[in-house]
């Protein structure tokens, strides 16, 4: 008997639970006793009746030795009590003893400067004024480690400190040492033949440490981003023809030495795919399945393509919904021919489950309301389910860019024909305040400061404001957009601007501007889109005085525009012919001496000007990266007409075509296509604002507004005045972009060589101009505007610098124009570039 006490004591001291459930196991098999018996012993906080409640009787209101069991075990996983036991006390009670946990006075950080104290206490479960617990606390210090490593820092060490308060409470300190950012040394592929690693560095997230790295997070470790990143290349192959791709595993080591870690991608390309033929099924009567080629989008001939695939089961499905057929599903198939490497593609129409959707349930929007993302569903409850355009709401969600992640599941509904849709989303933040940077050869240094909310109060508006000052221009702008305009998928919007652009080093006038802009934008398809347009606007030129007048100083050197000479010598030798005791210098007319030219001067005398005008674009779309596309079209067509009140009119029309494809060795080509023109429209004169202005966003080598008809009045005296612009210009261009392989592809530089070609001419604009003073008909008794028009046409070829810079986009460029017009004013070094901070 002995033996088995000493045994019982062993246990009781080796923890909570078996403690607490041997005593009981022991009680006398006595009759059954009642609840009123029971007497609860130890308890501070915890009413002794809550002890009591978890005893439960059975029939007859007894308790027996399996309600006392699990009575036992109920108050033990509240996590009130470091200790419970049950022992029996005179005349039969039921006494159970409890030693409370203590409550948590307050919770605290040390050595966190990485994450706040407010995104930790969201994270732990310890929360101050509840209970302590050991279990929980050591929980807690392992969410706290794993919340360091996910942003890049496994040397954390997390160590909880309990410090003991009066009246049973406990302070509890987690010390953090937060160590440095562990990195991603090196990133290497293994079986890669048909694509470079460089090129496939480009594919995925995850990059390599550089020196720039503090600027980014893309190198940090990331085991999410690491597998995510196996699914981006595993479809960037099935993009290109590989069907039998596996990314067999991503490996990852942690290199002590380096410490960070090196990611390995072993990959399995398999045989690049054509596509031999495309065919169409339907097991759906009265259903021609022929009629869907035109919603494919699989070309025989071309590589097998998963993402063509998946795009055209999605049209082909969603075209059969419209047409009344309420359950259809396409299903892809593909027979290969493995010698020949070709793919039969055949899509099988067929009548799918009836199955409708009893709910949509949305999980994790806290600020979203949920109408704004139950928009984004072309069905509803009630429907019949079409998963096409379920993963059409997903992506659309997802492209909202309210949220870190958006999944959309099913779960069984109330029937065998119901299912019920699970929207799981992680919101993110949605506001920007930026402050932004920049310079360039042509406008000088800018700085622009904004704010900006992409999901206003959580109905998905956007607005944005922005104050930006420089060196030649400054401006104020504000936007509103509402994205569904009635509940319809038409998004609205309102510009308000100011703008000024002084004069500068290529004009000699400002330009005022004070507008106002509403718009209305819809998608005809996914890769096209129109917008449609109202614009009102007031401009008005601003002159120095020096630049409106016949009396300039020659040896004033203040004025920022100043191609001619203050006077101009007579051809006859410096001598009046009308007086020969003259100085021999004398003003040649008031745009001959230094001045603006006659169209400018008018446009200042005629004062501000309101323009009227209704206008669209049509946006087509194939890129695939719009920020760094290799691959795609992009073709852009506008026209606005002028006249819809207002003081001028006209009709202008403009085209941007940009064609990118790979080539060997990581190399694009870029093919550059432009044009337009302005036409007149009634008695009208056209402003010399209306007209196209062309430099190098035309052909590089060129300074800005140096292209095209210009003044050349005086042009033998030396003066060579403004630019006047054209109403038709053209403009081709094609351009080899290339990475320099020799440096880390996360350095972001590439390199550029090209050739342009276009020109700019059609001058409508005023010619002549009778006003007092406006001439000094002493000197010149028939001054009017002379300008050179000739359809030159202007060519140069040059060498880029491309950086994607953590600091923003950059570009630097060097050319040599090859062919331009007499009067071009010529520019070979141009860069450009700004950023966000």
């Amino acid at each position: 008997m002995s033996f088995v006490r000493a045994w019982l004591i062993a246990l009781v001291m080796s923890g909570v639970s078996i403690a607490s459930s041997i005593p009981v196991a022991l009680l006398p098999q006595a009759a059954a006793q009642s609840v009123e018996t029971i007497v609860v012993e130890g308890n501070r906080r915890v009413e002794a009746e809550t002890v009591r409640s978890y005893f439960r009787p059975g029939p007859g209101g007894r308790l027996d030795q399996g309600a006392i069991d699990d009575g036992l075990k109920a108050l033990i996983e509240t996590g009130l009590f470091q200790d419970v036991r049950i022992n029996r006390g005179p005349g039969g009670q039921i006494v159970v003893s409890v030693v409370e946990n203590p409550v948590i006075g307050r919770i605290a950080f040390e050595g966190n400067k990485k994450i706040k104290d407010e995104q930790l206490t969201a994270e732990v479960q310890s929360k101050a004024r509840g209970t302590f617990s050991r279990a929980m606390v050591q929980s807690d210090t392992l969410r706290i480690a794993e919340i360091y490593r996910r942003s890049g820092r496994y040397d954390v060490r997390v160590t909880p400190e309990i410090i003991e308060q009066p009246n049973n409470r406990v302070d509890l300190i987690f010390t953090i040492e937060e160590g440095a950012k562990t990195g991603v040394k090196s990133i290497e592929f293994i079986g890669n033949n048909a694509f470079s690693s460089y090129r496939l560095k480009d594919v995925i997230k995850t990059h390599e440490s550089n020196l720039l790295s503090f600027l980014a997070s893309g190198d940090i470790y990331d085991p999410d981003r690491v597998e995510a990143d196996r699914d981006l290349i595993r479809r960037f192959y099935l993009k290109n023809g590989f069907a039998d791709v596996q990314v067999v595993a991503a490996l990852t080591e942690y290199d002590p030495e380096k410490k960070g870690f090196n990611v390995t991608f072993k990959i399995e390309e398999g045989a690049q795919y054509r596509v031999a033929t495309v065919d169409f099924r339907s097991s759906i009567p009265n259903f021609d399945p022929t009629s869907m080629r035109a919603y494919s989008r699989v070309n025989v001939g071309s590589l097998y393509n998963v993402e063509s695939v998946e795009k055209s089961v999605e049209e082909m499905q969603i075209e059969a919904s419209r047409r009344g057929y309420a359950f259809p599903v396409v299903r892809p198939g593909g027979d290969r021919n493995f010698e020949a490497h070709t793919v039969s593609v055949v899509f099988n129409i067929d009548e799918g489950p009836r199955t409708y959707i009893e709910r949509i349930n949305l999980r994790g929007n806290t600020r979203t309301r949920d109408y704004v993302i139950r928009r984004e569903f072309d069905i509803s409850e009630g429907d019949a389910y079409n998963r096409a355009l379920v993963d059409r709401a997903e992506r659309r969600l997802k492209n909202l860019d309210y949220f870190k992640s958006v999944k959309i599941t099913t779960e069984p509904g109330s029937s065998s024909d119901r299912v019920i849709l699970i929207v799981d989303m992680e919101e993110k933040s949605t506001g920007d305040f930026s402050i932004s940077g920049g310079y360039s050869t042509t406008d000088g240094a800018l700085a622009e400061v904004s704010i900006s909310e992409r999901n206003l109060l959580g109905r998905g508006l956007f607005a944005k404001a922005s104050v930006s000052y420089g060196q030649y221009s400054r401006g104020i702008s504000l936007s509103f957009v509402e994205p569904y305009l009635l509940d319809y998928r038409l998004a609205l919007g309102f510009d308000t601007y100011w703008r000024q652009q002084l004069s500068n080093s290529y004009t000699s006038y400002g330009v005022t501007t004070l507008g106002f802009s509403p718009r209305l934008g819809f998608a005809l398809r996914e890769d096209l889109s129109l917008q449609l347009r109202y614009s009102l606007y007031q401009q008005s030129i601003t002159l120095a005085s020096a630049y409106n007048n016949c009396n300039n100083n020659a040896s004033s050197t203040s004025l920022a525009f100043n191609p001619t000479p203050a006077y101009i010598q007579n051809v006859l030798g410096g001598v009046d012919p009308t007086n020969s005791t003259s100085s021999g210098v004398y003003g040649y007319g008031c745009y001959g001496d230094g001045e603006s030219s006659l169209p400018v001067r008018k446009e200042l005398a005629n004062g501000a000007t309101w323009t009227s005008a209704l206008g669209y674009t049509l946006n087509y779309n194939t890129l695939d990266n719009t920020k760094n596309p290799t691959d795609g079209l992009l073709i852009d067509f506008r026209q606005d007409f002028a006249g819809v009140g207002g003081d001028v009119t006209y009709l202008k029309t403009a085209l941007d075509t940009k064609y990118y494809t790979p080539l060997v060795s990581e190399i694009v080509n870029v093919i550059h296509l432009q044009g337009g023109i302005l036409n007149k429209i009634g008695n009208n004169d056209l402003r010399m604002l209306d007209h196209f202005q062309m430099g190098p966003n035309l052909v590089r080598g060129f300074a800005s507004n140096g292209i095209g008809p210009r003044d050349i009045t005086y042009y033998n005296y030396g003066a060579a005045g403004d630019a006047l612009g054209g109403t038709k210009y053209w403009g081709a261009s094609m351009e080899l972009q290339m990475p320099f392989w020799f440096l880390p592809k996360e350095v972001g530089l590439k390199g550029a060589v090209y050739a342009d070609a276009g020109s700019l001419w059609g001058y409508q604009g005023p010619t002549s101009w009778s006003a007092t003073g406006e001439v000094n008909t002493k000197a010149c008794p028939t001054c009017g505007l002379q300008y050179d028009d000739r359809n030159v046409v202007r060519s140069s070829v040059g060498v880029g610098l491309i950086w994607a810079s953590p600091f923003g986009p950059l570009r630097f460029d060097y050319a040599v124009p090859i062919t331009k017009g007499k009067y071009d004013i010529v520019q070979e070094f141009r860069f450009g570039g700004g950023t966000s901070f």
